[in-house]
């Protein structure tokens, strides 16, 4: 990246202390799974191990499949920590900066780290911090709408779990499009052009290369999965680009260059493109059954 560029970052670390780093809970204070399922040196262990199992009896394949899935794709996240420490200027070359950037990126990674938790991002923190906040907010989505189908069924604490998974991805979604609000507050034109390039890669969630070692189309299986089950479908994808489009006020940018006003034109129209394609793509769909590894080679419907 551009030294004028590295050079931003390094202008708002006072920022990023005062806007981004407060957004973190005291370590002290953050849950742990433990914390949400049986403790083994309770006399109560056993019959607590029965009681989950019992409730986790209502829970459908289907469903438990979607989960799956989700801690797969939270698998990543020891990669993620390690990718974002290759991002130009904001890199945390020691693992102990005291940079407000690198102090994120660590606290971060050990939040969604007990969640069970690749995307090309060319040392670019513009496409990162771009595609973590679509990416978070996806993850907040889907968790909010595991924990209702949870409980519907009856499982409280799974519902529990999703619950806190949720909020927690709801806090990241916070954190880093405020960054992206204020980079393209002081960066306009390199902001809008990143954003569009990343919609262009199509924002490939980082279980795309996920394999069971049977099935060489488990993620698009699973992924139909959790559209058909209204978990995150394509139109909850066009109503988060029009979520961030209206947050980042992508439609109002003025001093753009003509690259930049390209972008602009490109991105304000996509929503309803995704619309258009959803009508489309809902009368073509076609049911089918695959069995899924995960869950002993039962055949759910994707």
């Amino acid at each position: 990246m551009a030294p004028e560029k590295i050079e931003i970052f390094k202008s708002l670390e006072s920022w990023a202390k005062r806007n981004i780093l407060v957004l973190l809970e005291p370590v002290g204070y953050c849950w742990q799974p433990q914390d949400l399922l049986p403790k083994p040196e309770s006399r109560n262990f056993y019959n607590e191990i029965i009681e989950l199992q019992e409730q986790n009896k209502g829970i459908p394949d289907d469903q438990m499949v979607v989960l799956v899935g989700d801690m797969i794709t939270k698998m990543a996240q020891p990669t993620y920590h390690t990718l974002l420490n290759t991002l130009d200027g904001v890199a945390d070359l020691s693992g102990v900066s005291l940079s407000p950037w690198a102090m994120w990126t660590r606290a971060w990674s050990a939040e969604e780290n007990r969640h069970g938790d690749g995307a090309q991002f060319e040392n670019n923190p513009y496409l990162a911090y771009i595609y973590f906040s679509f990416q978070e907010r996806v993850s907040t989505i889907s968790y909010g709408k595991n924990a209702t189908m949870a409980e519907r069924y009856g499982d409280m604490q799974l519902s529990k779990i999703c619950s806190s998974i949720a909020e927690d991805e709801r806090i990241h979604e916070t954190a880093y499009a405020k960054i992206v609000e204020k980079l393209f507050e002081v960066d306009p034109s390199t902001t809008i052009l990143a954003l569009a390039d990343m919609i262009k890669k199509r924002f490939k969630m980082p279980g795309h290369l996920m394999y069971d070692g049977k099935d060489v189309n488990i993620f698009e299986n699973y992924s139909s999965v959790v559209d058909r089950l209204g978990i995150y479908t394509v139109r909850d994808y066009g109503d988060t680009l029009e979520y961030f489009i209206g947050r980042w006020e992508v439609d109002k940018l003025t001093d753009l260059s003509g690259d930049g006003r390209i972008a602009q034109d490109f991105l304000c129209n996509l929503p309803i493109e995704l619309k258009r394609f959803e009508v489309i793509r809902e009368a073509q769909r076609r049911s089918t059954t695959i069995p899924f590894s995960w869950i002993f080679g039962k055949h759910i419907q994707v």
